[in-house]
């Protein structure tokens, strides 16, 4: 609604609510790696919860790369058997 709420707004206010399995997956380089961290710390009602940080990619990177999608998709593919 206005830029002042989108400034105040915090994406990770509630996440303690979330009480399913989480996966959070992070660039090692990521200039937002601290808001993952932070996010994560933040998740104590989440089972069997995950990090998973990939080593020397940027954020943006780990959406093209293929070394780093295929980590990510390996990632997920394993999280996903063990916990649906």
């Amino acid at each position: 609604s206005s830029l002042l709420d989108l400034m105040a707004w915090d994406a990770t206010d509630q996440i303690d609510l979330i009480k399913q399995p989480l996966l959070m997956i992070a660039g090692g380089k990521a200039d937002s790696g601290y808001m993952t961290d932070d996010a994560f710390a933040k998740a104590t009602g989440a089972t069997d919860k995950a990090l998973f940080k990939i080593d020397g990619a940027t954020h943006i990177e780990t959406y093209w790369v293929p070394k780093y999608v295929n980590e990510i998709e390996g990632k997920l593919a394993s999280f996903y058997k063990g916990n649906l």
